[in-house]
């Protein structure tokens, strides 16, 4: 866990405390059947794995989601116990790994379990897997297509053979959803429809599959259908909607992430001033720029260059100039009483303003999802309570 605010010059305050009060409205709107995961692979979309897991199991999360083995290998060191599902690829030379720390793998394709069951075997042991179905994706997964039931049949025999394969433990069968987070959920329905279908054929044929799950965050929140014996929580236990096309009355989150900096250097400039590299701002007026230590190896985009904005003293203030690797300006010349060492705040509240991560990535063309997991090892991430929490 990082130091106090005050030893940084940047730094992401996440609040632990909202991190538990979406994961009790989560749970408040999932089936009380089904299990909840919680996806915290890419550092726990910036917010730091090892600190939310261990909120979110605290909070009536039953199970974590990790993109790559090496995500659960650091909760495995860190203490976590939980079951860890890797959604991701996983190299079959890996499998002793897998099965020494209790790691469970996805598997999509028959020569993939394969590989796996042929390495535990050589360990002398089983794997218990997930297996992944392709119904409308597109990405990883056993292909489940509905020419006239024969793509459902295919993928129905794919899943049996792999349940037959000596070394392996079918623990679960999943999809994944490309549209739950439109208001349109046509599509999602359609992939639903597929996955219940090939469900009922694997029962026919006496298939057992263990954990079914499909639900992601959209899905948790307005296709309560979906929910079956566990969902997928992502972006919604960080406090974020998946879309602007979600129904936020149906869920109350609280964001868990600010990003915030501090002033460095203050200089006041006469108009026509260039500003960064390129001059692609000159000064209109004589004003003052402030210098902030964090740039696009931080993770905040380039892409805000001359065009996002910072708060300083609860004032909505302008990026001036190119975002550089290290540094970021802002115009703070109508700032009353700006001094070095003001906190700055990028993303969160202050003195009753606000940037939320939606705002950012809407100025960047982008989503809420990548404006946090791009934030960089070099952001220290500070824990702290909601009654700690300024602004």
């Amino acid at each position: 866990m990082a130091g106090p605010a005050s030893a940084h010059l940047v730094w992401a305050e996440i609040d632990l405390t909202a991190i538990a009060h979406n994961v009790r409205e989560l749970r408040r709107i999932v089936d009380p059947k089904a299990r909840l995961l919680v996806a915290v692979k890419a550092n726990a979309y910036g917010h730091g794995a090892e600190q939310v897991a261990r909120m979110a199991l605290t909070n009536g999360a039953t199970d974590l989601g990790v993109a790559r083995i090496d995500e659960g290998l650091a909760l495995r060191r860190a203490g976590i116990a939980a079951p860890i599902l890797i959604f991701g690829f996983t190299p079959s030379d890996r499998t002793a790994e897998l099965i020494t720390h209790a790691l469970v793998p996805a598997v999509y394709s028959l020569e993939n379990a394969r590989a796996m069951a042929a390495a535990a075997r050589t360990q002398g042991r089983t794997l218990p897997v997930h297996i992944k179905v392709d119904t409308g994706m597109g990405r990883l997964g056993i292909p489940c297509g509905d020419q006239g039931g024969a793509g459902i049949d295919t993928a129905a025999e794919t899943v049996e053979r792999i349940s037959r394969i000596d070394g392996l433990v079918i623990q679960g069968i999943f999809t994944h959803f490309a549209t739950a987070d439109q208001a349109d959920k046509g599509y999602a329905r359609r992939q639903f429809d597929l996955f219940s279908r090939l469900l009922d054929r694997l029962a026919s044929r006496g298939v057992k599959v263990g954990l079914r799950h499909a639900a992601n965050s959209g899905a948790i929140m307005e296709m309560p259908e979906t929910h079956l014996d566990m969902v997928r929580a992502g972006i919604s236990l960080y406090g974020l909607y998946p879309s602007e096309e979600v129904d936020r009355g149906r869920i109350d989150l609280k964001p868990a992430l600010s990003l915030k900096a501090r002033i460095v250097h203050l200089k006041p400039v006469t108009a026509g001033t260039c500003i960064s590299y390129g001059c692609t701002f000159q000064t209109r007026k004589p004003t003052v720029i402030a210098t902030v230590p964090i740039g696009y190896a931080d993770g905040y985009s380039r892409g805000l260059s001359n065009r996002g904005t910072m708060l300083v003293r609860g004032q909505r203030v302008p990026i001036v100039g190119r975002v550089c690797m290290d540094l970021t300006m802002i115009d703070v010349g109508g700032v009353p009483g700006v001094s070095m060492g003001d906190e700055v705040v990028l993303i969160g509240r202050q003195n009753g303003a606000g940037i939320s991560a939606d705002e950012v990535a809407a100025t960047l063309s982008t989503i809420n999802y990548e404006v946090v997991a791009a934030l960089t090892d070099r952001v220290p991430r500070v824990y702290i309570l909601n009654s700690e929490r300024s602004g």
